[in-house]
């Protein structure tokens, strides 16, 4: 038979006499120790013409495994008469073997485990207060959020009546009401949204939205809230 594996593929005999049987399709409860034996022996002798170095404990086992093959080549006189000695020395053989093959399940799933756990990171709790601003967070309004509010001031000065004077569609233009919008953010460079809106005139209304949409696009200005429910800022960029 030809080996394609080196002494170093196996962690000692008990290893290498799983390997064999595993290869013959074997029952451990089952050995064919002639067949077992004569590939075991087999494999330490092509390492050895091969200068490899064997250690002891291979050539160990290859004794006990001769040892017990030929007890079974022995007549049935002399097998009979040392019937319960050879039985032990099969049956502890066994009881090696099947130890071993369960301790090296064990060890095969707790190296699966720990390769497993070691793709898994985890962190200490940690204080984060050291991390937050008191000072509240500055977002660029989005258009929905823009609206939103619009919607909201329509709805507040929904029963109101025009504070000064009608203005008319035809009166003011989003041109217009933008050059407004930037004298008023001269003097003020932070304003309320809702403040832009002096009449309550539903076209000075549409206009005054239209021109802040226009800014809005234009970058010439910024809208930021502190909070969900706060007030909406329009300042000039």
């Amino acid at each position: 038979m030809n080996y394609d594996f080196k002494i170093n593929d196996f962690e000692g005999p008990l290893d290498l006499l799983l390997h064999l049987i595993k290869i013959n399709e074997m029952d451990i409860m089952n050995i064919q120790i002639e067949k077992i034996t004569d590939q075991y022996v087999n494999y330490i002798n092509s390492l050895e013409k091969m200068n490899i170095e064997v250690a002891s404990e291979y050539l160990v086992m290859a004794s006990e495994l001769i040892h017990i093959k030929s007890k079974l080549l022995l007549p049935n006189e002399t097998i009979e008469s040392e019937d319960e000695e050879e039985i032990n020395s099969k049956e502890e053989l066994i009881n090696r073997l099947l130890e071993y093959d369960a301790y090296k399940k064990i060890s095969n799933i707790l190296e699966e485990k720990n390769e497993n756990r070691s793709l898994i990171y985890t962190k200490l709790p940690e204080n984060i207060n050291n991390y937050i601003d008191d000072k509240p967070i500055e977002q660029n309004g989005e258009i929905d959020d823009l609206v939103n509010a619009f919607k909201l001031f329509l709805e507040r000065n929904k029963k109101n009546k025009p504070l000064k004077t009608k203005v008319t569609v035809n009166e003011i233009s989003i041109t217009k009401r933008c050059d407004d919008i930037r004298n008023v953010l001269k003097s003020n460079k932070k304003v309320s949204f809702f403040k832009l809106f002096e009449y309550n005139s539903k076209d000075y209304i549409v206009v005054t939205f239209l021109a802040i949409l226009e800014m809005c696009k234009n970058k010439e200005l910024t809208i930021s809230q502190d909070d969900t429910f706060g007030d909406i800022v329009v300042e000039s960029v």
